[in-house]
């Protein structure tokens, strides 16, 4: 899997860099998960202004297909068959002093939707499931979101930059 980007500090606000030597470092698997309709599954974070893909960490002992498995079943209670890969960003979150790389792929809906199992966190920041028309509209939406934390502007860019990758890589113009 090619890096796409790494998104740092200067990239969303103006700060020193520091040394990283010491920072948590932490794996996550994400998707960009179509439906039938090709509709794009996104998750509205409505207490901050900014919607994101669907994903989260991968635990210790955890490979990156199970991990993104269970966040998909999780976050937005279906699973899905991998038919991609997307790319890696790496984000430099100094102020949490943490380096996320998050693998991302392109994933097709398979079976049901189900109701989500959001965490007490997520449920308090609003989570809620949207479905973007198409990747277009799933960049749109994005570029337009106006996120007013820390996380949502790093998660902003890192997502931006995997839905446009998936586009060009997939051919996906509609």
């Amino acid at each position: 899997m090619d890096l796409l980007t790494t998104v740092e500090d200067q990239s969303v606000k103006s700060m020193d860099t520091l040394n990283r030597d010491d920072f948590f470092h932490r794996k996550a698997s994400r998707a960009i998960v179509l439906n039938g309709n090709n509709e794009v599954a996104l998750l509205y974070v409505s207490r901050h202004g900014y919607r994101k893909l669907p994903g989260g960490g991968i635990d210790e002992g955890e490979d990156i297909a199970e991990a993104l498995e269970c966040e998909l079943l999780e976050e937005i209670g279906c699973t899905a068959e991998v038919v991609a890969d997307v790319g890696i960003v790496i984000e430099h979150r100094d102020q949490q002093k943490m380096v996320q790389t998050s693998y991302c792929f392109l994933a097709r809906q398979t079976g049901n939707i189900n109701k989500p199992s959001f965490t007490d966190k997520e449920l308090q920041d609003g989570f809620e499931i949207v479905w973007a028309k198409d990747i277009n509209s799933a960049i749109a939406t994005l570029e337009n979101d106006d996120p007013d934390v820390y996380e949502g502007k790093f998660i902003q860019k890192r997502d931006l930059v995997l839905l446009k990758a998936a586009r060009t890589s997939a051919g996906m113009t509609q």
